[in-house]
């Protein structure tokens, strides 16, 4: 049944759904089932399995609360063949919730305690409502006692039954529910007494807008303007809608003596439980839709900046700005190691500017300096321009500078893994380390910071932290997968996001090395403590030896099909000397299906091994744009509107994307600029044309150069 379910949702076959489901329930990873089982799951790719995967869990999860519901109401012995009925076919667990709620237990509400004095018979009269009865005080006198002691009481206490039955039915909230999610009004009003003193939520003074057309966007800054109680906020259901869905069910008779009763009741019912109800509901489910929203934004940036290409081969400056406590700096070589570190202090209050360049010269030319890096955190414009100077001034055409986003950096720095990387600089020098491998290698070095620090999303703060957790863990997992990891050179960070590894195992991977020396094929990790098959399994494809013993570890092809690929060397007389053209002709000539069928191997597998047979263990980000190394500093200034640039995108929200031009403050790219509606990706070097500045409020409007 759940196959089917997810197959109509996902609009996959129910073979590749059941496929994918027990390759998962074997233990397999994501990454792995993705790059080496597509004959299982007919090519999926990680997306899809993604889906299948939360997908399948959210089922079984509702499955697990429809049995916990069931026994909870057969312990009352209030299970009926109806309920159960009800509850077995519920198939969202807002509505099996709904079922349940009348057989909840809660705490003391004026219903419960108008049960306990005996009036629940006159609450059921109420809801009968029968043409003919006695007068109210007549049908009232045969429950008065101690704690009813009179007529008008026990209607009370009756009404309060009905009222919190209204309430909690499953037909009223359901159908009510489902309108106020299109045609509620969400209404925000600035709190007299409330200080914004920068006018952060001036959009919501006086706000108001359909549910079903507010953007995820204003419901979370609603939501933070609430917290931070400078608004009011309220869900406004039109009268009429909320009659109509009680009236399905309970519906008053005019000609009923009991008329009045029951209509009170209703208009109790609303005020005080089902309105604030469902209100809670439509701002839950707002909220809720919003902050997966903004998390897959955050998804998608942080897939962008990890994936930007390394700038290696150079000698690299890093520089982490500050004004009052100097700008740190380090450099580090080729392979990222730390050979000197200094501290300038170009700006106020020392304004040592001149010395700041004599030390940052003796650097570079000591050093054969050929990139700089600079933190885009404080003081980072100014100190750009201490480094135009610099450039300018050693005349050197080889020599460029990178403002590369430091989030996180700090994090980094006060971390044990930072601690035990440099254990002989301070704190603060390891910021600028960390500054200057993120040009390197950024994936290697932004692994080793928590995801959510990297501080490229929308209302970050705001969201699920755990959800947010686990979907950006998800998007590091792919991208280390879909890089590969060379095992020999890894950092534990790294290492533990390859599929089937973790972070223990990825400890003992490094102690090992560290104790016996590098790894000098795939098979030698076998002998790590703890590394099972199944690990080895899961992990091997994705873990690199370089100038290792077999040719065919540098690769990405599975050791599972390294027979296969021999075959295939073999028979087209592939050499590992080979230069890229000649490989790239020589398997040209072969056509996968016939070489598939020929060796009894799936086509996407021998496709795959194709492609690692001309560029082993080729690093996709080669594919992606370098970024843009600058040499001089532009200012407002210099921009005029119509004039032609490259931007280097640095965040993408939902109403644009902010764009790095060279100046102190980013261009915003509209949505209604982006093409066909597609955003783009952080990272993108785009080419884009000023449409217009605003220089008093700092602000630069962009389009795309046609």
């Amino acid at each position: 049944m759940h196959i089917q379910k997810l197959s109509q949702l996902l609009k996959i076959s129910t073979k590749q759904i059941e496929s994918t489901i027990t390759l998962l329930d074997e233990g397999n990873t994501l990454p792995f089932i993705a790059r080496y089982r597509k004959e299982v799951t007919g090519e999926l790719d990680e997306e899809q399995l993604r889906a299948i995967q939360e997908g399948i869990g959210r089922l079984r999860a509702l499955d697990e609360r429809r049995e916990t519901i069931l026994k909870a109401i057969s312990e009352q012995g209030k299970l009926t063949d109806e309920l159960t009925k009800k509850i077995n076919t519920a198939d969202t667990l807002t509505l099996l919730e709904d079922i349940y709620l009348p057989y909840k237990k809660k705490k003391q509400t004026r219903a419960e305690k108008a049960r306990q004095k005996g009036l629940e018979p006159l609450a059921n009269f109420i809801l009968t409502q029968p043409k003919r009865a006695d007068d109210l005080q007549s049908l009232a006198m045969p429950y008065l006692n101690e704690e009813v002691t009179s007529t008008d009481l026990a209607w009370a206490g009756a009404r309060d039954i009905v009222a919190e039955m209204i309430s909690e039915h499953a037909d009223v909230r359901g159908p009510l529910r489902e309108s106020a999610q299109k045609f509620a009004v969400v209404t925000t009003t600035k709190i007299k007494t409330a200080e914004d003193p920068k006018g952060t939520y001036q959009l919501y003074y006086d706000f108001s807008q359909r549910v079903d057309r507010l953007r995820p966007h204003q419901i979370l800054a609603i939501n933070r303007g609430e917290s931070e109680k400078i608004l009011r906020v309220k869900v406004e259901i039109a009268q009429r809608d909320w009659l109509r869905a009680v009236a399905r069910v309970f519906l008053p008779r005019r000609q009923s003596p009991l008329f009045s009763q029951l209509d009170m009741a209703i208009q109790d019912s609303a005020q005080r439980l089902l309105l604030p109800a469902i209100e809670r509901d439509v701002r839950r489910t707002l909220s809720g839709e919003s902050e997966t929203h903004a998390i897959q934004i955050f998804a998608n940036n942080l897939r962008g900046l990890l994936t930007q290409p390394p700038l290696s081969d150079r000698v690299v400056l890093g520089l982490d700005p500050a004004f009052r406590t100097g700008c740190k700096v380090a450099i580090i070589d080729e392979t990222g190691q730390v050979i000197d570190t200094a501290a300038v202090y170009p700006h106020q209050p020392q304004k040592k500017w001149r010395e700041a360049l004599q030390t940052l010269q003796t650097l570079i030319k000591k050093h054969r300096v050929t990139l700089i890096t600079i933190g885009n955190g404080t003081a980072s414009r100014e100190t750009e321009k201490l480094v135009a100077e610099l450039i300018t001034q050693l005349n050197n055409p080889d020599l460029h500078y990178l403002i590369v986003n430091e989030a996180g950096a700090s994090v980094y720095s006060a971390s044990p893994l930072a601690r035990e990387e440099l254990p002989e600089l301070d704190v603060t020098l390891r910021g600028a380390v960390s500054i200057a491998r993120r040009v390197q290698d950024p994936l290697a070095e932004l692994v080793k910071i928590d995801p959510k620090a990297i501080g490229v999303g929308l209302y970050q703060h705001d969201v699920n932290q755990r959800e947010l957790a686990r979907t950006l863990d998800g998007v590091v997992e792919s991208v280390v997968n879909q890089v590969g990891v060379d095992v020999n050179s890894a950092s534990p960070a790294l290492l533990t996001y390859v599929a089937g590894i973790g972070p223990s195992l990825a400890e003992r991977i490094v102690k090992h090395r560290d104790e016996n020396g590098r790894f000098t094929s795939r098979t030698a990790l076998n002998s790590v403590k703890g590394l099972g098959a199944k690990a080895f399994e899961q992990a091997a494809g994705f873990l690199r030896i370089r100038e290792g013993d077999n040719w065919l570890d540098e690769s990405a092809i599975h050791p599972e099909s390294y027979a296969i690929a021999r075959k295939i060397i073999k028979k087209v007389g592939l050499k590992p000397d080979m230069d890229i053209p000649r490989r790239e002709e020589t398997i040209k000539a072969l056509k996968p299906a016939v070489v598939a069928q020929e060796l009894g191997a799936g086509e996407p597998t021998v496709r795959d091994i194709f492609s690692q047979l001309v560029r082993p263990g080729r690093d996709p980000r080669e594919d992606v744009p370098a970024p843009i190394l600058r040499s001089d500093i532009l200012s407002m200034d210099d921009l005029a509107e119509g004039l032609r640039l490259k931007g280097t995108v640095t965040n993408v929200v939902d109403f644009g994307a902010f764009v790095d031009i060279g100046v102190k403050k980013n261009g915003l790219l509209h949505r209604s600029q982006w093409p066909d509606g597609q955003p783009p990706q952080v990272g993108d070097v785009i080419e884009i044309v000023i449409l217009n500045i605003e220089k008093e409020r700092g602000r630069i409007g962009l389009g795309l150069e046609n």
